[in-house]
């Protein structure tokens, strides 16, 4: 049988004395992380910084928010308004003064050409309409003479054969001549030229010149090119997912690299039916109106609004990107300020949507509108002095 003796029994008493203070001494202990991180995101200012910080506070509200689609494209121009300009019959240069973006008005000239040839076409005009005149007589003599039979029907047949192919011949070189701009009502013996006038056929700028004085050119070399900017288009490129979201007479912001500052309201009026090689459709865009300084090739950035729905919105100026994440401050009391992180779900009209988990812990509370990167650099201030 086990006994215990007094010995033993005071040992087990001073353990268990020694053991029961141990527990009671140890408790828990809040990891300094913790509260740092506490610290982090609060800010406490002064007096004077208040006064300096120009803070103003609005609470969350709902308003319209329209999705932003954003792509880009290049400024382009309709073929008709893209016009090369050639002489019809060939020669030789004389004279042009255009150079390359020089603005010319439709019936200016821009060049003069010459060659024999336009002698000889004038010569042959002249030539045919005489003999019209000798054939038109002889024609109407023999009319006359026919039906009391002084003269044969074979005689009268020829008179109306020569008639009928003075007149073709008359009206094939009058037809030449209008094509290198020669007004053929205007041809006497005594004004017959050498050379001819190419007239610029839009008002518009030239954009290349391909020859030079004394070059001869053939009709099938373009001697100028020439563009009317007046109906130039934007062409935005819209991935396929995007395009259910597209309407005809939808409106468009376009913007340029060099100045996005400057905003050009644009409309669509086109969206293709074929799907490139990249997954892109051509969306085509008129500009409300034009501006000069929009050239054809010139690389634009464009918003499309293609949603409007309501949301929790906030001032774009109450979010901050702080880290990689997107933060705002609440009022806690007149000279402190909480950093609390939340989601975006969208930005427009300097706007910023909340999603709706972090709206319904900020319905009620007052939130910095103004003076948020102020209360950021302070608080980043006061951590790294810590």
């Amino acid at each position: 049988m086990y006994s215990i003796n007094k010995k033993n029994i005071a040992h087990l008493f001073t353990i268990s004395l020694t053991t029961i203070f141990l527990f009671s001494c140890k408790s828990p202990s809040t990891p300094k992380t913790a509260e740092a991180q506490i610290n982090d995101s609060v800010v406490i200012l002064t007096d004077a910084q208040l006064k300096n910080a120009g803070i103003e506070t609005i609470s969350l509200q709902q308003k319209n928010i329209s999705t932003i689609l954003k792509v880009n494209g290049l400024i382009e121009v309709p073929p008709q308004n893209l016009v090369s300009i050639s002489c019809p019959m060939g020669g030789y240069l004389k004279d042009t003064k255009v150079l390359p973006g020089m603005h010319i008005h439709k019936g200016e000239v821009i060049a003069t050409i010459e060659d024999q040839q336009y002698i000889q076409l004038q010569q042959d005009y002249l030539l045919a309409k005489s003999k019209l005149h000798y054939a038109e007589i002889e024609y109407n003599r023999q009319k006359e003479l026919n039906p009391t039979q002084s003269s044969s029907n074979k005689v009268m047949q020829q008179a109306e054969t020569e008639f009928k192919n003075a007149t073709i011949l008359l009206a094939s070189l009058s037809e030449k001549l209008k094509l290198i701009n020669i007004n053929v009502s205007k041809i006497t013996p005594n004004n017959i030229s050498k050379s001819i006038f190419l007239y610029a056929p839009i008002d518009g700028f030239i954009t290349k010149v391909n020859v030079n004085i004394g070059k001869y050119v053939s009709p099938t070399e373009i001697l100028f090119d020439a563009v009317n900017p007046s109906d130039i288009h934007l062409n935005l490129k819209v991935f396929e997912k995007d395009i259910s979201s597209l309407t005809i007479g939808k409106k468009v912001i376009a913007y340029s690299n060099a100045n996005p500052t400057k905003k050009y309201e644009c409309e669509i009026v086109l969206v293709s039916k074929d799907i490139s090689t990249e997954g892109t459709v051509d969306v085509h865009c008129h500009f409300e109106s034009y501006d000069k300084s929009l050239l054809p090739g010139m690389y634009m950035n464009a918003e499309i609004e293609i949603t409007n729905t309501l949301g929790n919105t906030l001032p774009d100026e109450s979010v901050v990107s702080y880290e990689g994440n997107n933060y705002i401050f609440i009022l806690k009391d007149k000279y402190t300020y909480i950093l609390k992180k939340v989601s975006v779900l969208n930005t427009n009209n300097n706007l910023v949507q909340i999603s709706n988990a972090d709206a319904n812990s900020l319905s009620k509370k007052t939130i910095v509108s103004k003076g948020a990167y102020t209360l950021l650099m302070k608080m980043k201030m006061t951590n790294d002095e810590e």
